[in-house]
């Protein structure tokens, strides 16, 4: 299975120069745990919720007051669309990450979660069954594809 298959399609994004106040209200409004960070349209990092509230904590300041640029995490890790599943939950634990933006050239097409591999997992063991299914030669209705059926 590909992350274009499991992947969430809105992507909810904030101007670097947006305060975290906007960001977050975005995330709640969309019922989302992060915002793409962009500059001049393209992404440039990425506000999550515990970056929002640490932030929140360490500046001691209200959220409208702290932009997101100074609360996002300015390293983004991305995926493309023909990225397999298993490739991406590589990139996650490599990264130490739960989120990936996912990407075509400069293009955010999406944004595949934990909670979208999760969600995936049904299909990846309903795929597994037809695959072995049809490796043993047997359709999915118990019938024999060929051979002796006595």
């Amino acid at each position: 299975m590909l992350v274009r298959d499991a992947m969430t399609t809105d992507v909810v994004t904030a101007a670097a120069d947006a305060s975290v106040r906007e960001a977050v209200g975005r995330m709640l409004r969309a019922g989302v745990g992060s915002v793409v960070v962009t500059r001049e349209g393209n992404p440039a990092g990425i506000l999550t919720e515990t970056d929002a509230l640490k932030a929140g904590y360490h500046a001691e300041r209200p959220f409208g007051e702290i932009p997101v640029s100074k609360a996002a995490t300015d390293s983004l890790v991305t995926t493309s669309p023909g990225t397999t599943i298993r490739g991406a939950v590589r990139q996650m634990r490599e990264n130490d990450v739960k989120k990936l933006p996912v990407v075509d050239g400069m293009e955010i097409v999406g944004m595949l979660t934990m909670t979208d591999v999760v969600r995936a997992q049904e299909n990846l063991v309903d795929e597994a069954v037809r695959l072995e299914e049809r490796r043993q030669g047997w359709t999915s209705e118990g019938k024999s594809w060929g051979g002796d059926d006595d």
